[in-house]
C-alpha cells in the first residue's frame, strides 16, 4: 500500500478526523532506505464507517495505528512520546488533535513527581544491588543491575522534567535537540553507554552523587533519606571525583 494513495483516500474519508504521522519520519535526519511511514488514524468518535479493517495493517512501508479521537486522547504510557514528537497531516477538529499531540509532551505535575519517586527508588535499588555484587565477586550480575539502573535513571531524569522518555532509538536525537537542565547531553550519553557496557562501579556512583544533588532538589529526599547508611555504598568514594567526565 502505497503512503501518498493512503492518505489522500483517508482525507477523502469523511469518518477520519486526524492523520498523525509519527517514528522516524517525524524525526528530522533519523529516516533511513528501511524506514516506513508509520501513521494514527483518528475517527470520530461516533464514526460509524471508515478504514477500521485497516486496523494493525503492517508492511515494508506503512504501519497503521486506527483509533478513535477518544483513544488518541488515553494512549498507553509508552506511546506517549511517539505521540509528543509525531506530526499532525490533519486535523479536521478545530485543532484538537493539535492540541492532544503538544499535551503529551508535558505530563502533569503531580503524576510526574509520584512517577519521579518511584523511579528514583527503583534506580536507587539497582544501583544498590551491582554494587553490592561487584563487591562480593559477582561482576554478571553486577553488570546486569547496572544496565537495569541505567533504564531507571533514564526515566527518572525524564519524569523530572515531566517529559516522557524517548525510545532508546532516538535519546540521543531528543538530548541533542531538547537537553536535560543541568546535564551535559554528549557526557550524559558516554557515562551510560560505559556503565551498561562495563558495570563500573566508580561510574555509577559519580552518577548517582549527580542523580541525588537533582532529586533532593525536585523534593525528593525522603525517598533517599530512607536508604539510610546504605546511601554510602551508592556514592562515590571521597577521593574520586565529583563529575562525569566531559
Amino acid at each position: 500500500m502505497d503512503f501518498a494513495a493512503f492518505v489522500a483516500d483517508a482525507t477523502a474519508d469523511p469518518a477520519v478526523v486526524g492523520l498523525v504521522l509519527k517514528g522516524s519520519r517525524a524525526h528530522d535526519g533519523m529516516t533511513t532506505r528501511h524506514s516506513d511511514h508509520d501513521l494514527y488514524v483518528i475517527l470520530a468518535d461516533d464514526a460509524a464507517s471508515g478504514p477500521t479493517a485497516l486496523a494493525g495493517f503492517r508492511s515494508a512501508r506503512l504501519d497503521l495505528v486506527v483509533t478513535t479521537l477518544e483513544g488518541f486522547r488515553r494512549p498507553a504510557d509508552w506511546e506517549r512520546y511517539a505521540i509528543a514528537r509525531s506530526r499532525v497531516l490533519v486535523d479536521r477538529c478545530d485543532g484538537e488533535v493539535t492540541r492532544i499531540v503538544a499535551a503529551m509532551g508535558r505530563l502533569g505535575a503531580e503524576e510526574a513527581f509520584r512517577s519521579a519517586a518511584a523511579l528514583l527508588d527503583a534506580y536507587a535499588n539497582a544501583l544498590y544491588r551491582s554494587v553490592k555484587n561487584h563487591r562480593d565477586g559477582n561482576p554478571l550480575a553486577g553488570l546486569l543491575d547496572a544496565a537495569a539502573g541505567v533504564g531507571f535513571l533514564l526515566d527518572l531524569l525524564f519524569a523530572l522534567e515531566r517529559r516522557p522518555r524517548p525510545y532508546n532509538k532516538y535519546l540521543a536525537w531528543e538530548l541533542d535537540r531538547f537537553p536535560l537542565p543541568g546535564w551535559e547531553s554528549a557526557a550524559l550519553l558516554d557515562t551510560v553507554a560505559r556503565i551498561t557496557a562495563t558495570g563500573e562501579v566508580a561510574l555509577q556512583q559519580r552518577l548517582f552523587a549527580q542523580m541525588e544533588a537533582a532529586a533532593r532538589a525536585a523534593g525528593h529526599a525522603a525517598v533517599l533519606d530512607a536508604w539510610g547508611e546504605d546511601l554510602l555504598l551508592m556514592r562515590p568514594h571521597p577521593d574520586s571525583p565529583a563529575h562525569l567526565p566531559s
